[in-house]
């Protein structure tokens, strides 16, 4: 199986926790290629889809690298449904979502126990807790096989920026490149530079904020509809056929204001009213703009077709102000479905160096969240207040995760071990993670840290015995890993200190793997 020798191992106890030191890591390598069958779910207010697909991993040296991706099955866009037993409406219907996977699995003539793995992405409503339950149930089949994803508006931003392509297309071009993913209830805004994306905003705009049924009578209205439709001298009322003129006027200003999103600086007051995230920074015009989300398919002219909403006039309205504002308009990859087709995973043994863990019945941990904040560890003296800063910013785009879910804090350590660095890291982390972990320990949630370099059981013990945190650590080292993989943590190996380290990472349709830019994906492993 590839483990380390255990006479060249030694656990240590140490004030409670257990250290780990070992002459060396081992990859859980058995075969040289594996094939995975893969289901991405993207679960959101508005519409829900699904992809199956095929994924294979092969190891080249001491990596598993993502070759290639076949998407076999694609799902109808399915309005998301919802209980009619609920007079707010807003609560997901169960039966109707469970229907609609397995006939997705009927047609793709897949069974539910064939999936090895999967990505379910959760926005909007679909995150409320009462609707997570709903899904967790529909899916409870895959329980541990999925990585679960609770979107707010920054994390699905960034989710749209890669799906459509936008950040691949960014580093492959040089160039800024802007991605506008409108879709039922808001839109979002990313722009992309060198394979990243370097700012986002959202906006309450999006084609469903108003439905009509056949007749054209109103079926749903939403708060932002309400506000909007004032600006425009448009009175909105259920049951009833909105004027046209009005209408018209309605989707002008929608489309005003997405516009004044996107060009940054300090929007309008009313727009900036509207804003669910921070505006974009002033800067120059993007040399390159995309568009995503169902409205995109309008926008390209991919659909003519009325869903019984704003989509077709709003799609209008926003190509008569870009056409002329600059950037090249390029089409994305994807439009409505620029989201994930599935996960990639591979195991990884972390021995060797040093690993901390406290108390050791912690483990196993399924599906923590990896966080990669920007962290300034390069100066000989580092700054608490900077790292738990980086740390708090970065946190923002885990808003709408459950706070009792750990999420694994990753670092790129530099330098030298000193007692006054590790001492002004440990401090920054405690403090930046704060909210996620508090110091009471009340929560239960584990303080859980992934080094790529040789100093996690030092962390470790930093944490727990000289800053006295009364939570749970899991402090472990030697991994390389991206934004939004998600890792499993084992339990310890008795025998050789080791700890296996599922990674998995979300798949999108317009990259074998998430996190790099390049047509061929990589993660290093020890």
């Amino acid at each position: 199986m590839g483990f380390s020798d255990p006479a060249e191992s030694t656990p240590l106890d140490h004030a409670g926790g257990r250290i780990f030191t070992s002459g060396g890591r081992s990859l859980i390598l058995e075969d040289d290629e594996i094939r995975l069958v893969s289901v991405g779910v993207d679960i959101g207010s508005s519409t829900t889809h699904m992809v199956l697909s095929r994924i294979v991993l092969e190891r080249r040296d001491n990596r598993y690298v993502v070759t290639s991706r076949e998407v076999t099955h694609t799902s109808e866009v399915l309005l998301t449904p919802y209980s009619t037993s609920d007079t707010a409406g807003d609560t997901l219907d169960g039966d109707a979502l469970r229907a609609f996977f397995d006939r997705q699995y009927a047609e793709a003539g897949v069974l539910p126990e064939q999936i090895d793995t999967g990505a379910l992405i959760m926005t909007g409503v679909a995150v409320r807790r009462r609707n997570s339950r709903i899904i967790a149930e529909v899916f409870s089949e895959h329980a541990g096989k999925f990585v679960s994803v609770s979107a707010g508006d920054a994390l699905e931003t960034q989710l749209s920026a890669f799906g459509s392509g936008a950040v691949r297309r960014s580093e492959r071009n040089r160039d800024r490149t802007m991605n506008v993913d409108v879709g039922g209830g808001t839109s979002k805004i990313a722009v992309c530079r060198d394979g990243e994306v370097e700012a986002l905003t959202a906006i309450d705009i999006g084609a469903r904020i108003v439905a009509f049924d056949a007749d054209g009578r109103v079926t749903r209205i939403e708060e932002a509809a309400r506000r909007l439709g004032a600006e425009a001298g448009l009175t909105l009322v259920l049951g009833e056929v909105p004027d046209p003129d009005g209408l018209a006027r309605l989707v002008d200003v929608m489309a005003d204001h997405l516009f004044a999103a996107m060009q940054g600086g300090t929007p309008p007051a009313a727009t900036s009213d509207l804003l669910r995230l921070e505006p974009l920074p002033g800067g120059p015009v993007p040399g390159a703009l995309s568009f995503s989300g169902g409205v995109a398919e309008y926008v390209y002219g991919r659909d003519t077709s009325e869903h019984g909403d704003l989509g077709p006039r709003l799609a209008e309205a926003i190509r008569a102000r870009v056409d002329g504002w600059g950037p090249e308009l390029q089409v994305a990859e994807q439009g409505i479905r620029a989201t994930v087709v599935g996960a990639s995973q591979y195991t990884v043994q972390v021995s060797g160096t040093t690993i901390f863990v406290e108390p050791t019945s912690l483990l196993p941990l399924r599906n923590v969240p990896v966080l990669m904040p920007q962290l300034p560890l390069g100066d000989e003296e580092l700054d608490a207040d900077r790292i738990a800063a980086a740390i708090r910013d970065e946190l923002q785009h885990f808003d709408e995760m459950p706070k009792d879910q750990p999420i694994a804090l990753c670092y790129d350590w530099q330098g030298s071990a000193t007692f006054g660095r590790l001492d002004a890291f440990c401090r920054g982390v405690a403090a930046g993670m704060a909210e996620w972990t508090p110091h009471d320990g009340a929560s239960g949630v584990p303080l859980v840290l992934v080094g790529s370099g040789d100093v996690g059981g030092l962390i470790g013990i930093h944490v727990n015995e000289e800053l006295g945190l009364p939570v749970p650590v899991v402090s472990i080292d030697g991994l390389v890993l991206q934004a939004f993989d998600f890792i499993d943590i084992g339990e310890l190996l008795a025998t050789s200190g080791a700890v296996p380290v599922v990674i998995k990472s979300l798949v999108f349709p317009t990259t074998a793997a998430l996190g790099r830019a390049t047509t061929t994906e990589e993660v290093m492993t020890p």
